[in-house]
């Protein structure tokens, strides 16, 4: 497996792609019939293997279709380690917007 973290997001993209791919096949499900299963069009499924291009929507369709969205369980979760943690996180100041910039005094002219 690839380590996402070093990835550029055109790198995590197209390894994406080729998982889909790679899944796809393995449950031997065309191209076609897999844009049957999702709703979409096969230049869609083709665009999605070959580069990882596609919308958030197909990919989770895509995953639901092949029965691989169980994994997207723990995806954006911030994990807790204990009690406190989540008080200490519930505790937290609530993010303000940032303030203006201070203008700066012009200086008197003497007359």
């Amino acid at each position: 497996m690839r380590n996402f973290s070093l990835t550029s997001s055109e790198g995590v993209c197209t390894e994406l792609g080729a998982r889909i791919r790679a899944l796809r096949l393995t449950k031997n499900v065309t191209q076609q019939e897999l844009a049957h299963m999702t709703q979409s069009s096969l230049s869609s499924i083709h665009r999605a293997e070959g580069g990882g291009h596609m919308t958030l929507d197909l990919f989770v369709r895509v995953a639901q279709s092949l029965h691989a969205i169980d994994g997207f369980e723990s995806l954006l979760i911030q994990n807790f380690q204990s009690i406190a943690d989540i008080e200490a996180q519930s505790q937290k100041a609530t993010r303000q917007r940032a303030r203006a910039p201070k203008l700066q005094k012009s200086p008197k002219a003497d007359a």
